[in-house]
């Protein structure tokens, strides 16, 4: 999974992205932890085929993530949201698709208490995807509440505790990459 996330974020950045015809480490590296991060949840009930082409879209959706947050201009300057979050999304669902059926204690009586499960393209049908679609769901639901909570209570502290930075790191060049850390992770135009 994590070659094919590499591979893939890979070319698609050498074929489509700004440098054309110029590979680019940062997708590559990133592509390489997409992959990581979508095998995590579906690791153990899916073929190792099946986690190359799990790999092979994460590393699709780390390139189109950074570029559409870029399109967006929501300031990601590692990439941590296409990488962690939109392929965290990706693996859980991908159990749902990918399951082999093979894999997981025939009863619940295995050393880890896990029952086979078989994914969509492996026969299984739409039940274990709608459940993860569900679960997706409800943990997105529960985590932006906390969020917007904690967000709105540490913005009424005083200034140092803010979550604001100084206004030219908001409108100077570079953005708040260049402000902050003195380089731009990623040179999109």
């Amino acid at each position: 999974a994590a070659c094919g996330g590499a591979l893939s974020a890979m070319f698609l950045a050498f074929f489509l992205g700004s440098f054309k015809g110029k590979f680019d480490v940062g997708f590559s590296v990133n592509g390489l932890l997409g992959g990581l991060v979508a095998i995590t949840a579906p690791c153990y009930w899916v073929s190792p085929f099946g986690s190359i082409i799990i790999g092979l879209i994460a590393g699709s959706i780390v390139f189109g993530g950074i570029y559409l947050l870029e399109y967006l201009r929501i300031d990601d300057p590692v990439g941590a949201v296409p990488v962690h979050g939109l392929n965290g999304i990706f693996g859980t669902w991908a159990i749902g698709l990918f399951a082999t059926g093979e894999f997981g204690a025939a009863t619940p009586i295995g050393a880890d208490n896990s029952a086979p499960v078989t994914g969509l393209f492996y026969g299984g049908g739409w039940d274990v995807f709608i459940a993860q679609f569900i679960g997706n769901g409800i943990i997105t639901v529960a985590t932006f509440t906390v969020a917007i909570i904690l967000m709105w209570t540490i913005n009424k502290l005083p200034y140092p505790f803010k979550l604001r930075v100084e206004p030219e790191g908001e409108t100077g060049v570079g953005g708040l990459d260049v402000f902050e850390h003195g380089a731009e992770a990623y040179t999109i135009h």
